[in-house]
């Protein structure tokens, strides 16, 4: 009897990782609580305990993989302490049946790969289980030497019920657009891949819960089938074979099926989840490096009028469609697609840059890939200003040195980074549109009472922020010693979600490396982020001759929907001011 483990949630918003190592293998035995996997989210690199214990049967992910919250990642035999019931008569992993291939992008698909699990094609199962069984829909061979594809659009949702060969995925690959048709009858309960995603051959993509035998007209026939495979978790790859509609003969499933005309083999409506049938979507004329233009624009190629023959898209046609929602004259997209673009901010696919010399691609995964997206979105989203002042710290340097030990003492390190970090919390306070949020959808400004500051940590897998709690109620030697705690497990890859968590502002020092002054971007939701330049000895003029005096440069970048340039000014003297006079901060 097999039990599946799957990825737990990892957390608010945090919906996916990358595998960094597998620490098990077929054949291991797993305890309760065991690490199993090395996993990169978007925020901290977690190790993952495993819920079940046994022996472990199939492991389902490798090195590099992104796994989805809720996706299988490997099933242990026998009784498995603290592991769910089985469901009865154990899983049934069936991979969909050959996808309908678009005939103007690929020539015909070859012939359906034969059962690996049966004995012999005869003795392959039927693709409809027994009335309530579960079955895994993987996704099935695409052909010689395609490994797998990206996800164009998921077209049905949990809750919904599919026919036998209806579409469930639209899916490109290298070489075509194809739509994966589901290999049975069924109500959808789990879907472990979304828009987007890339996958590989084999990889589990949904649960299916068997229809009842009266639930589909093509189910009818199915005594007819060859009989079904044992009770138990069995495994078929390739087209699984389904019974006739009426009026039709089966075919074998070693006998190849005709070929198609071009675009007449279209996808069965997907069900609207109700029962209700609907539409089904259009098969739309592009060519594979179209669709993928069109992608990465953020747009839906269904939008986008053809002009070539029959309709078809060209890439020029994508450019155009592109430049009228930018410019207003059509509608943006919508949905995560629409999103991830900026809202219908176009840009320039990229040149072959080999041409001009040797290349190496390395694939944005983790941190980086995260903050690539919020930074184009916190770009795309907040109306941004820099203003820039110069602080005269030459009595706080002296300070700073004066009882540095003594902070040293307490497990901190006194820093101007720390003692600002005081400084800000007490302007936030006394500026409350600096400790907002702004909610268009609702057209409110959402003003908090607590005070979090995170702090910009430079590590060797990218940026981490990890956020400081009620800094205006702390002292400077508390806030020294957790920032230099919370520093420490940022490089070592140990924070947690949660300290990483509702951050109201954000303070960056790039002081250490050099430079004067700079313009950081805004980290929605938060409205303002102050960076930090290298302080260096400059001669001012205190009214009859110049002296040296060490200055340290700021620059304050805000949202101008909710700050004004005056306020903003006002915060930034504020915190100026704190840092010449330091007795301002004892009163």
């Amino acid at each position: 009897m097999a039990n599946q483990f799957t990825l737990p949630s990892l957390g608010e918003n945090i919906t996916a990782g990358d595998v960094l190592r597998v620490l098990i293998k077929a054949g291991d035995v797993v305890a309760v609580d065991q690490p199993v996997l090395e996993l990169e989210t978007d925020k901290a690199t977690v190790e993952v305990p495993s819920g079940l214990a046994g022996t472990v049967e199939d492991v389902r992910v490798k090195d590099g993989d992104r796994l989805e919250v809720g996706q299988v990642i490997f099933t242990v035999s026998g009784e498995a302490a603290g592991a769910p019931a089985p469901a009865a008569g154990g899983a049934e992993v069936v991979s969909a049946p050959a996808a309908a291939v678009d005939a103007q992008d690929q020539a015909p698909a070859q012939a359906p790969a034969k059962a690996t699990d049966a004995p012999s094609p005869a003795a392959a199962p039927a693709a409809a289980p027994a009335a309530g069984g579960r079955i895994e829909v993987t996704i099935p061979s695409l052909g010689e030497n395609i490994a797998g594809g990206d996800i164009l659009h998921v077209l049905v949702k949990v809750g919904d019920t599919v026919a036998a060969e209806q579409g469930i995925l639209e899916l490109e690959t290298d070489k075509a657009t194809v739509e994966v048709p589901a290999p049975s009858a069924g109500i959808v309960k789990e879907i472990s891949v979304k828009d987007g995603d890339t996958v590989a051959v084999g990889q589990l993509v949904l649960v299916l819960e068997g229809a009842p035998a009266t639930a589909t007209a093509s189910a009818a026939p199915a005594a007819a089938a060859p009989a079904a495979a044992p009770a138990g978790r069995g495994s078929v790859s390739g087209p699984a074979v389904s019974s006739a509609a009426p009026g039709t003969t089966p075919v074998p499933p070693d006998v190849p099926a005709p070929e198609q005309p071009a675009h007449t083999a279209t996808a069965p409506p997907r069900g609207a989840g109700t029962g209700a049938i609907a539409p089904p979507r259009p098969n739309v004329p592009a060519a594979p490096s179209v669709r993928r233009m069109a992608r990465e624009l953020g747009l839906d190629i269904a939008d986008v009028p053809g002009s070539g023959k029959g309709g078809r898209i060209s890439e020029a046609d994508v450019r155009g469609h592109a430049k009228n929602v930018i410019t207003g004259k059509v509608a943006g997209p919508a949905g995560p697609a629409g999103a991830a673009a900026g809202g219908g901010f176009a840009h320039e696919p990229l040149p072959d840059f080999s041409v001009y010399g040797a290349v190496e691609r390395k694939a944005m995964r983790g941190i980086r890939r995260k903050t690539a997206e919020h930074m184009v979105a916190a770009w795309h989203t907040i109306p941004h200003v820099t203003q820039c002042e110069k602080v005269d710290i030459t009595a706080l340097e002296q300070l700073r040195k004066q009882f540095g030990k003594r902070v040293e003492a307490a497990g901190g390190k006194l820093t101007v980074t720390s003692i600002i970090t005081k400084v800000i919390a007490l302007g936030m306070r006394k500026f409350p549109q600096v400790n907002s949020s702004v909610d268009l959808a609702a057209e409110e400004v959402i003003y908090k009472s607590y005070v979090n500051i995170g702090i910009a940590v430079d590590t060797d897998r990218g940026l981490l922020v990890p956020v400081l709690r009620d800094v205006d109620t702390k002292s400077i030697t508390q806030i020294s010693a957790e920032l230099a705690q919370l520093a420490e497990k940022a490089r070592a890859g140990k924070l947690s979600m949660d300290e990483m968590s509702g951050g109201c502002f954000t303070i960056t020092n790039l002081g250490g490396i050099g430079g004067t002054h700079f313009t950081p971007i805004v980290n929605h939701p938060e409205v303002a982020i102050m960076g930090m330049s290298r302080s260096a000895m400059e001669p001012v003029w205190n009214g009859t001759d110049f002296e040296p005096r060490l200055m340290l440069p700021l620059s304050l970048s805000y949202d101008h929907r909710i700050i004004d340039g005056a306020d903003a000014m006002r915060f930034l003297r504020f915190v100026a001011e704190a840092l010449e006079q330091p007795f301002l901060l004892a009163l």
